[in-house]
């Protein structure tokens, strides 16, 4: 029996390559979006397409509301950042970080692995990230990993270990979309944007659009997602 995992899915490139690595690897994948208060609700048709079409055993969306504290372009009345230097990308925190989400994210992972009985949670953080999201490090995956053994009733149990999985937080866009397409995911079916237009479609022009774009041009691709739009 294949061993029960949770998955945080956006809907996103890197979210739902970390769905089909979880897969490959043999887990049962649970898949946990939210509705946290985003500028948009594209991203959660984009997590529903994803869900469907790699198949999960469930896929539930949570109900948050970060809007009450706000502090940030995708959760309060501030712009998106559009047309940065890769170089700029790069460089400080963006005021696209939503304070604490993945702390808060995780907790919701944790809390229905609990239920589940399920010893492992998969987030798709990565080193394009981490460089500016302070929740997206590995320091911080592993406090959050000795957290999550210490703060639940299933994690004290002897003999088990609660493990957050992040395949990909030693690659570039571009190796995971590598990745993605030798495991089959259809990225077509993702939005990584920050700010979509009307019909979901991506800006072109935020800085996730443009990370995701360099990743595709340096496999030599056109991001289908944007060939879609």
């Amino acid at each position: 029996m294949n061993k029960k995992a949770v998955i945080l899915l956006s809907g996103g490139l890197d979210s739902a390559t970390t769905l089909a690595i979880a897969k490959k690897e043999g887990y049962e994948p649970y898949a946990l979006s939210f509705r946290y208060g985003q500028r948009h609700a594209a991203e959660l048709e984009a997590a529903r397409r994803v869900a469907q079409n790699l198949g999960v055993k469930e896929h539930k969306i949570a109900d948050i509301d970060l809007r009450l504290f706000g502090g940030s372009a995708l959760t309060d009345d501030i712009k998106v950042p559009k047309g940065r230097s890769l170089e700029a990308i790069g460089h400080g925190i963006p005021i696209t970080y939503v304070p604490a989400r993945n702390t808060i994210f995780l907790s919701f992972a944790l809390a229905w692995a609990e239920v589940l009985g399920a010893y492992d949670i998969f987030i798709g953080v990565n080193a394009l990230d981490y460089s500016g999201y302070p929740d997206c490090r590995p320091e911080f995956i592993r406090a959050f990993e000795a957290m999550a053994n210490l703060a639940t009733a299933y994690g004290l149990k002897e003999g088990k270990h609660i493990t957050i999985h992040t395949p990909l937080i030693t690659l570039t866009k571009a190796q995971i979309i590598k990745k993605g397409f030798a495991l089959g995911v259809d990225y077509s079916l993702t939005l990584s944007c920050y700010d979509p237009l009307p019909q979901g479609k991506p800006c072109g022009m935020c800085d996730s659009c443009l990370l995701r774009t360099k990743g595709f041009t340096e496999n030599g691709m056109i991001d289908p997602a944007r060939n879609n739009a």
